[in-house]
């Protein structure tokens, strides 16, 4: 195991290695990783040395000349920027090397697309991730509507939107497409609300037509349950950690994204209950049942980092300990479920699984939707499904078949 205090830094960075190793510490890296993250530091120290480079010279360039050579030199780890940031971000907090400026947006096109996003994100409530996803999907559109170097978005007519949906969603999948579809409905609100066209396109925009609430929600069983949450190593913190996270998928049916946003603020432990911040952020109060309550105590106690930044529940396992991203816990839902046996789950099946263990039960479908936190009925509607007793009574007997 590498110790940290056996890396000898020379060069312009010198000065700040024994502050450097001190706030890895604090941000909780073992002494094996902070060795690691203190050798790197030496090896750039060097490599600016050679050159006559100062910690104020530290810019993209620079840095990704030095990934280069670091690979060319036969290394084989700590060849990306991400491998650099720890290091990176200590510097600028002091104000040594500079924090670069945001690259402005290029064009017509991406300046009104960067407008988009924020509008999505400030007005609409969605998640940059999303924002961007959108932005991506409708920027065709908008790039062929480039004449002469000017962006000609006045004369847009709902024959040019629906000649766009028409190319755009033949070889992809109905999901997909119908995303694409909503986006570009958002799209030309958004452009009508800027006054950029002069009325709205978005009821020009065609359906997509594919199978809405067929087949029946795919859940887990109670047995398939029960394999997956005995698969966490509940003896560690990062069984713990992800023991906490799937018991909150699949008996409240919480969203990924509201497992990841989940704050230490949230839980209201005197009143038993939960703050959930949903869709368009909307912040709705749920039941803490005891088995989640205890399960999230546990984490808390015994799994959750002292040195974990920012009060969110859930924090990387490896330092930085920083909030959990809403990849990492579809990524810990998919790889215990991988472990169990159950092959390929995705986290949005523990919320079917929670809605149907609702239902069987004996719960309404106004009840589920309460707990789901849906806006519509009609969205809950799909779980009528699974209530086969229900649907037994209600199914009439076949002519001519045994009374």
């Amino acid at each position: 195991m590498g110790n940290p205090d056996r890396v000898r830094v020379t060069g312009p960075l010198a000065a700040f290695n024994s502050g450097f190793a001190a706030e890895l510490v604090r941000l909780g890296y073992r002494p094996n990783a902070a060795a690691n993250q203190l050798q790197l530091m030496a090896h750039l120290s060097r490599w600016m040395t050679k050159r006559g480079l100062t910690a104020e010279g530290l810019m993209a360039p620079v840095l990704a000349d030095f990934l280069a050579a670091r690979h060319a030199a036969g290394y084989r780890l700590w060849l990306s920027p991400r491998a650099l940031s720890p290091l990176l971000t200590y510097l600028r907090a002091l104000g040594v090397a500079s924090v670069e400026a945001e690259p402005q947006p290029d064009g017509a096109v991406e300046t009104l697309l960067t407008r988009y996003r924020s509008y999505l994100v400030a007005e609409r409530g969605l998640s940059p991730s999303t924002a961007r996803l959108y932005a991506d999907l409708t920027s065709p559109l908008l790039a062929s509507r480039m004449a002469g170097g000017e962006l000609d978005l006045a004369s847009l007519t709902a024959a040019d939107v629906i000649g766009f949906v028409r190319a755009s969603c033949p070889g992809r999948a109905v999901g997909t497409a119908k995303l694409l579809v909503t986006a570009l409905r958002s799209l030309l609100s958004f452009l009508h609300v800027e006054g950029v066209i002069g009325f709205s396109l978005a009821s020009a925009v065609p359906s997509v037509a594919g199978g809405t609430r067929l087949g029946l929600p795919r859940g887990l069983d109670r047995d398939a349950v029960v394999r997956l949450l005995a698969c966490c190593d509940r003896t560690t913190p990062l069984g713990r950690r992800d023991y906490a996270m799937l018991v909150l998928l699949a008996r409240l049916g919480l969203r990924p994204g509201e497992v990841a946003s989940l704050r230490l603020d949230d839980i209201d432990w005197r009143a038993g209950e939960l703050a959930v911040t949903g869709k368009g952020h909307r912040i709705e109060r749920l039941p803490l049942p005891v088995d989640v309550g205890q399960a999230v105590a546990e984490y808390l106690r015994d799994g959750r980092p002292a040195t974990a930044e920012r009060r969110t529940v859930f924090v990387r396992y490896r330092a930085p300990h920083r909030p959990l991203s809403v990849s990492g816990v579809t990524d810990t839902v998919n790889r215990t479920a991988q472990r169990a046996g159950l092959g390929c789950i995705r986290a949005h099946q523990l919320r079917h699984t929670a809605a149907t263990a609702l239902v069987q039960a004996g719960a309404g479908l106004a009840e589920v939707g309460q707990v789901l936190r849906h806006r519509r009925l009609l969205s809950t509607s799909i779980y009528a499904k699974v209530d086969t007793e229900g649907l037994r009574e209600l199914a009439r007997p076949w002519p001519g078949g045994a009374a």
